[in-house]
């Protein structure tokens, strides 16, 4: 909405979306389809272990609203809606899951050139509220995040960070868990087409003195194909292949193995994704 730092959510999501975006172990289909009306459905299922469940999900737009409602195999009903320019430069979001009526939850999300604003609350008789903000321009950033509980009067997480981006690297550092822990990433691109990529990232607890260090690459193959590859410290080494079988529709096999561990069956995920 702005050509500001974006949200702190956005700090150090370009590291996580290359290391664990759409690696999975389960087995998850799912159709896409559009109505004339202008809604767009979305039906899912997954088999995880020996479970299977499902849901099926509708989008429909109308000027500045968004309105998602999805209904799954457990008999839940989820609803989003979201609001763009009620105000200037913001974005309100509503979010209430039935028959979970504690669900529900506010969020207002404020944008400017130099600075974001979010601020969630939930909507029950004891409200619990989330707040952050974020500074600096699109190239650096800095950030903090707290989650309050009014009822016992505790925060609930605090959380900080910064991230520096140009347009063949990221980097970025979040202290977070209360200041038990802190992780840092760097991502860097290959190549000027953006079609080759490596990360890195290590994390520390430092209640448990424990490290994990994590490297991982992509590499598109074609403008069809891409590869995935992560290992850390601690034996894990994943892998993944993404195919766009026809337009818009892509297939995703990835699995994981210990290392340290060859005895134990590796991990396998396959996922359909078909769009009109």
């Amino acid at each position: 909405m702005s050509k500001g730092p974006g949200l702190f959510t956005d700090i150090g999501k370009k590291a996580k979306d290359l290391l664990t975006r759409d690696f999975n172990s389960d087995q998850k289909f799912t159709v896409s389809t559009y109505s004339d009306a202008g809604v767009a459905l979305t039906s899912t299922a997954v088999k995880k272990g020996g479970f299977s469940t499902g849901d099926v999900a509708a989008q429909y737009k109308y000027k500045n609203a968004v309105f998602d409602v999805k209904v799954d195999t457990e008999s839940n009903i989820s609803t989003t809606i979201t609001f763009t320019e009620i105000l200037p430069s913001t974005k309100t979001i509503a979010s209430f899951k039935v028959p979970d009526y504690n669900s529900g939850k506010l969020e207002v999300q404020y944008f400017h050139d130099h600075a974001t604003l979010t601020t969630a609350v939930a909507l029950n008789q004891s409200p619990a509220i989330d707040v952050s903000a974020t500074i600096g321009t699109p190239s650096i950033a800095f950030g903090a995040e707290a989650g309050y509980d009014t009822t016992t009067g505790n925060f609930t997480k605090y959380t900080a960070g910064f991230s520096v981006a140009k347009p063949e690297s990221s980097a970025s550092i979040i202290l977070g868990d209360k200041g038990d822990s802190i992780k840092a990433s760097y991502v860097h691109h290959l190549d000027q087409f953006k079609k080759s990529a490596a990360v890195g990232e290590i994390t520390r607890k430092f209640s448990t003195n424990e490290n994990t260090f994590t490297v991982g690459g992509l590499y598109a193959i074609d403008s069809l194909t891409v590869v995935k590859a992560k290992l850390n410290n601690h034996g894990k080494l994943g892998a993944l292949l993404q195919h766009e079988v026809i337009p818009k529709s892509v297939l995703t096999v990835s699995g994981e193995v210990d290392t340290k561990a060859l005895d134990k069956n590796p991990k396998f995920g396959l996922a359909i994704a078909l769009r009109p």
